[in-house]
């Protein structure tokens, strides 16, 4: 590593030589065109075949670090809003993350198939003003399959959501939650 943190050629040549033991160079290549659609993102990986992840942007920001993207992952982000992945986290199949807003991820989160995650309700209710409250998931969490993250939760480091679950409120650290509306289940250190 060089003195300003980045990477030597020699450095970032091998780590390039770990991941191809891992994915494929076609991988590979997908997240490149794939990190074109982003303001800012460090290696990107897209498994899973078609369809190929998409992006809706109406004039916000997505920025992600090293990040896994499987097949049919879709981000929206609104005019001003932004959605950020952090170091090492995967979207699983057919995820779908809405972010009028801001939806944060943190490190080395495991996010399973068809979950939905978003900041807002995303039309009015009847005799109530619509509003965006921002998602923040913490490092370290895994997100059970068709689970549904709702406006205005923050999921605390090391938690784990159950499949099937609808986290309406939030979750401390290390505490697994399940159910509709999620409740904690076990808390561990």
């Amino acid at each position: 590593m060089l003195q300003d943190g980045t990477l030597s050629l020699p450095s970032m040549l091998k780590r390039f030589q770990e991941r191809l033991t891992k994915y494929s160079i076609w991988e590979h290549l997908v997240g490149l065109w794939f990190g074109n659609k982003l303001k800012k993102h460090g290696i990107i990986v897209v498994t899973g075949g078609l369809p190929l992840p998409k992006v809706i942007n109406r004039g916000g920001a997505i920025i992600t670090e090293n990040c896994q993207f499987y097949s049919g992952v879709r981000l929206e982000v609104g005019k001003g809003a932004e959605i950020k992945i952090g170091n090492g986290t995967y979207l699983n199949r057919n995820t779908v993350i809405v972010a009028n807003k801001k939806v944060e991820i943190g490190s080395d989160c495991r996010i399973s198939w068809d979950v939905i995650i978003m900041d807002s309700d995303q039309h009015e209710i009847p005799g109530k003003e619509s509003s965006d409250k921002s998602v923040c998931i913490e490092s370290n969490v895994w997100i059970g399959c068709r689970s549904i993250i709702l406006k205005g939760v923050r999921i605390g480091t090391g938690a784990v959501v159950a499949a099937g679950s609808v986290v309406t409120k939030d979750v401390q650290p290390n505490t697994i939650v399940g159910g509709v509306p999620a409740k904690v289940i076990y808390q561990y250190q």
